[in-house]
């Protein structure tokens, strides 16, 4: 599974990374997660907010930081 997490590395999208490696602690789940910080590729993935977490090309979450549990609720 790849999670691409999206924003220009602001304190509101590396938290957003933590939370998406904690839930996947947490699920015992393996993942390849990505953060990209290019404004080019925000458009291509269709993300007009950022943070966005995006899991296999699907974009999930947008314009907010999502809890551990929210994250979580979305992987399982």
């Amino acid at each position: 599974m790849e999670i691409l997490v999206y924003g220009p590395g602001c304190p509101r999208c590396l938290k957003t990374e933590k939370n998406v490696k904690e839930a996947l602690r947490q699920l015992g789940k393996e993942a390849e997660v990505k953060k990209i910080t290019d404004i080019k590729e925000f458009a291509k993935a269709g993300v007009t907010f950022t943070p966005a977490i995006v899991i296999e090309g699907e974009v999930k979450i947008s314009g907010k930081v999502p809890s551990v549990d929210e994250i979580k609720k979305i992987l399982s």
